[in-house]
Parts: C-alpha cells; sequence; structure tokens
C-alpha cells in the first residue's frame, strides 16, 4: 500500500509540474528547459544522458491517444457526413501543437517514472521530504 501511495504522490507532483521528490515548483528554466538540479531538495533533474528518450515516448504515446480520440470522436458524431476536411487539417495542427504544449508535462510525468522505479539518493542537507 506504501508503494501505491508514493506512486500516486510522485504523479501527482508530476501533474503539477513540479518536482516528484519534493513538491517545489521552478524546476523549469523555460517551457522547454529543465533546470539541472532541484531548487528545494537538490535532485538532480536531467538524471541519465539518454533521459529525453523517455519524455518523448510519453510525449509520442499521449499525442497518439490524443488524436486517436479526437478524430474517432468527431467521426463518430458526425457520420454519415463526417468534416473530412476539418479531421485532415485539425489532424495536421494537433500532431504539431500538442507535442509542444504536452512537453513540460511529458518531462516530469518521465521524471517521476524514473524516481520511482530508481529512487537514487536521500535528499541532501538543502531538502524537503522525499
Amino acid at each position: 500500500m506504501a508503494q501505491v501511495k508514493r506512486a500516486l504522490l510522485l504523479l501527482l507532483r508530476a501533474l503539477g509540474l513540479r518536482c516528484p521528490r519534493c513538491g517545489s515548483d521552478g524546476i523549469f528554466r523555460t517551457m522547454f528547459k529543465l533546470r539541472e538540479r532541484c531548487p528545494r531538495c537538490d535532485l538532480q533533474l536531467e538524471r541519465e544522458a539518454g533521459s529525453f528518450t523517455g519524455s518523448m515516448t510519453i510525449n509520442l504515446v499521449a499525442t497518439e491517444i490524443v488524436w486517436v480520440l479526437t478524430f474517432a470522436g468527431i467521426l463518430v458524431t458526425t457520420w454519415p457526413n463526417p468534416p473530412w476536411q476539418l479531421l485532415q487539417w485539425g489532424s495536421i495542427a494537433l500532431i504539431l501543437l500538442f507535442p509542444a504544449l504536452f512537453f513540460p508535462l511529458s518531462k516530469t510525468l518521465w521524471l517521476a517514472f524514473d524516481l520511482y522505479f530508481r529512487p537514487g539518493d536521500e535528499p541532501s542537507s538543502r531538502g524537503a521530504p522525499p
């Protein structure tokens, strides 16, 4: 039960674009760039050289799911005369915009996932509760 609570806490913090370990905000330098370390608990935010691959995977899967659900929803609700041009151009817009807007969330979700399976070191002396 403790593992489920920990997983939910990490997930909720990540969904709030906060540090999954301590819940601190301010982990993003810009919308597309994480700080090197959490300003509160000193967690290394880019935990390995290829960590971007995990967040890219989350972003890709989320984009595909949102596209399929949106496309199918519009298709089903407007059948037998679906707006093909809207579906075509809307699909292009969604596939270009959604990943950019979802990027920060995919970074924090991947960090939470990674932190759950590889907790690493304890918070530093600057830190907050784990």
